[in-house]
């Protein structure tokens, strides 16, 4: 894991982790609207970094390496944290083990709750082959798999795959799909997903609010999964702006 710095280090601190299977870059859009406002650590997540070889450990690791360098390098505090998916849900560890503080969290369709024994083999298989088939591009297997995706998605997952490969991606699914958030801590605790996926999400959502029930949800219309962040970056800064500045 390593850590990409953006914006003035006497500004608010803002940290990005990114989801399965794509870089910190997806956030390249947003990190130019936000520099001026922001210090920003855009966060590399073992088995999809960019430029090197890289294994993905768990979730657990991947939250420890996150505390471990906020208590080293911000005195244990972040104003605010953003995860989409996977990044979500290595921020909503980050919060359970409760090691540093994050003023504001932003879940973005993060995965709390594992899923059925039976299901985690094959549902991480296919998740697999979907990133495969990113990067070898055929148009017969892009119209197999692909058809609730978009080209950033896609671009992305080329990117990362040469690096990590498919032990990073059956690592990673394995991780998400067995892992079950049982507490969580802070102060102000959002939850964002879109209509699209909805039927993923919801029970997402029960269990966060069960476990914190001040926590604020916000679903988007017509809206899939990391959409909202690519497509409309500008709402994603304007929320990130009126969180830490109204």
């Amino acid at each position: 894991m390593d850590f990409k710095i953006f914006g003035n280090v006497a500004s608010p601190t803002l940290m990005l982790i990114p989801g399965l299977g794509v870089s910190y870059e997806i956030f390249l859009p947003l990190i130019g609207m936000l520099e001026k406002r922001f210090y920003i650590i855009a966060v590399q997540v073992d088995g999809f970094t960019l430029g090197r070889h890289t294994e993905f450990t768990s979730i657990d690791d991947q939250a420890r390496q996150v505390s471990e360098y906020v208590k080293k390098y911000h005195g244990g505090h972040l104003d605010i944290a953003y995860g989409l998916s996977l990044g979500g849900k290595i921020l909503s560890r980050i919060l359970e083990r409760d090691e540093v503080s994050v003023r504001h969290a932003i879940l973005d369709a993060a995965p709390l709750l594992p899923l059925p024994r039976w299901l985690v083999g094959p549902l991480k298989y296919l998740q697999c082959a979907n990133v495969w088939s990113c990067y070898h591009w055929t148009r017969f297997w892009r119209w197999v798999f692909h058809s609730h995706y978009f080209d950033v998605l896609l671009d992305e997952c080329r990117k990362v795959y040469p690096y990590g490969g498919s032990k990073a991606v059956l690592d990673g699914y394995t991780s998400v799909y067995t892992t079950r958030l049982e507490s969580i801590s802070g102060a102000d605790i959002h939850y964002w997903y879109g209509t699209k996926e909805a039927f993923v999400a919801k029970p997402q959502v029960r269990h966060l609010m069960a476990l914190h029930p001040d926590t604020s949800v916000e679903v988007f219309k017509g809206m899939n999964h990391g959409q909202l962040l690519i497509d409309h970056p500008a709402q994603v800064a304007e929320r990130i702006i009126r969180m830490q500045y109204e």
